[in-house]
């Protein structure tokens, strides 16, 4: 039988998932995470009901990560399912550019044309090309497809895709990419297996976890999105800034003479829940804390995702559904239910104990607005999207 696995390289992670394409459809057999933390590599793997079936932890070698946790993945793959047969690896590529609005498999020059995109999202595209290389040198017979989290809004009307600057700017790419994407088009699935008539409507969807983002959505398209030209606008995020003023760019390079590579640092790495709690961009540890900081972090991401919902309502012409998904969006019901705290102008009427229980639906049956937490599930849209590349018979 025929087996796709997905790859889902970090800095300091990879998620990897192996697929079987029983009757070309993809089923999830075993999941797992490779994590690096300090001088220490660790690997766990999960089977489709979510139970730990293999764990080893090692010292880091000299050999670079991603290259040692591929070895890992491959070894583990060969002994748990030796008659497996790999006939793709699909990956998720952070940003496609304006070149790619679908999947593409790998060649050189997709590869050389991802690379001149890493300026652009320097906390995953680096790490994804590196995944994708590695994979390359562990299996060289077995196709590689790179998934890209902007293919899902590269339809975006113009007006949604631009900025104000010289048009000779948006024609060499500098636009609107939106992230996340993905995500997105999981859990847009996911809302029409159980609620079609909502699909089909004006839905605002809420990818919240370490990255956050909000995207407006007609009838399963995107329509606008929180995030831009880079994964930094829109939201706060666990260390990420969200949406700045331009100037205050200009004035640290100006007047506090801070490098680009220190600005950098700053608004990727220094800022967001992280920057405004002086503690943690972890929601879980803020949520935990009693310091008026920690309070005041969760009081403005809370503020943006409201302000970001209403922008995107309008954009939409009024809302039929709210989705919450990611680690946060599913997790954290006092996070959603600040969230839609005083919506009723907007239709939304929120029923606290399905909430507190993390209901699927977690509105009212008086709700004019449905609001749904779906968990999303990037590595099943990845598999698919290799399936549909490759087809189920691909040589392996």
């Amino acid at each position: 039988m025929p087996h796709v696995i997905t790859l889902n390289a970090g800095s300091s992670s990879i998620k990897f998932a192996l697929y079987a394409m029983a009757s070309g459809t993809p089923r999830a057999i075993a999941t797992g995470l490779v994590e690096h933390a300090a001088h220490c590599r660790h690997i766990r793997v999960r089977d489709a009901a979510g139970a730990v079936t293999f764990e080893e932890a090692w010292q880091a070698a000299a050999a670079g990560f991603h290259e040692e946790a591929l070895h890992r993945v491959l070894a583990w793959r060969r002994a748990a399912f030796p008659a497996a047969e790999v006939v793709a690896a699909g990956h998720r590529v952070v940003h496609g550019g304006p070149r790619y609005s679908a999947p593409a498999l790998v060649t050189e020059e997709v590869l050389a044309y991802l690379a001149t995109l890493n300026p652009l999202a320097p906390l995953h595209q680096p790490h994804n090309i590196a995944g994708i290389l590695a994979a390359r040198a562990a299996w060289p017979h077995v196709r590689q497809v790179a998934c890209f989290d902007t293919a899902f809004h590269r339809g975006h009307p113009f007006v949604n895709d631009t900025f104000a600057l010289p048009r000779a700017l948006y024609d060499e790419g500098i636009r609107r990419y939106g992230f996340h994407g993905l995500s997105y088009e999981y859990v847009c699935g996911r809302l029409r297996a159980i609620a079609p008539e909502h699909a089909a409507g004006r839905v605002v969807v809420a990818h919240l976890g370490n990255g956050a983002s909000i995207c407006a959505i007609q009838n399963g398209h995107s329509v606008a999105s929180s995030m831009g030209f880079t994964a930094l606008d829109g939201l706060p995020m666990g260390t990420r800034c969200g949406q700045l003023d331009p100037g205050v760019v200009l004035y640290l390079l100006q007047e506090r003479k801070m490098s680009p590579a220190a600005i950098t640092d700053m608004l990727y790495m220094e800022s967001g829940l992280k920057g405004l709690s002086g503690l943690s961009g972890d929601m879980r540890e803020l949520l935990a804390a009693d310091t008026r900081q920690a309070r005041e972090a969760i009081d403005y991401f809370v503020f943006r995702i409201r302000r970001e919902c209403g922008g995107l309502a309008a954009a939409l012409g009024g809302l039929d559904a709210i989705v919450f998904c990611g680690g946060i969006g599913e997790n954290a019901w006092p996070v959603r239910a600040r969230v839609l705290e005083g919506m009723a102008w907007l239709g939304v009427e929120l029923d606290h104990a399905a909430n507190r229980a993390n209901a699927q639906l977690i509105s009212t049956a008086a709700s004019r607005v449905r609001v749904f937490v779906i968990p999303t599930d990037e590595e099943a849209m990845i598999a698919r999207h290799t399936l549909d590349m490759v087809g189920p018979a691909a040589p392996g």
